[in-house]
């Protein structure tokens, strides 16, 4: 079995577990997002077409809608990042402060 740098929990949370790799975010049409041990924000780089060219640039593919995962494109998604903070994704909200806030302060 191959070890992911990332779990997921309950219907909506992704918890990062590497250090090592940076999680790309994928949810349909919106904004992808990119979680790395200093934190997230937008990712504004291209997006690697191949798992192997991701995990060259120490990248790591997750698309929520893909059945391995959550099967669908979530509205609300938690994040727990290796920086200690529970991110909350509003994808409603995107294009606005209130898309990406602090959900949990040192969840740890």
């Amino acid at each position: 079995m191959i070890e992911k740098n990332f779990i997921t929990s309950g219907r909506n949370t992704v918890i990062h577990k590497i250090k090592k790799f940076d999680l790309l975010i994928i949810n349909g049409d919106n904004p992808v997002i990119i979680i790395s041990h200093r934190g997230i924000g937008i990712y504004k780089g291209e997006i690697p077409t191949k798992r192997s060219i991701a995990k060259k640039a120490y990248q790591d593919i997750v698309n929520i809608s893909s059945s391995e995962l959550f099967g669908e494109e979530k509205t609300l998604l938690f994040v727990q990042a290796l920086d200690g903070i529970e991110y909350k994704i509003d994808y409603s909200k995107k294009g606005t402060t209130s898309f990406i806030k602090i959900h949990q302060n040192h969840y740890m």
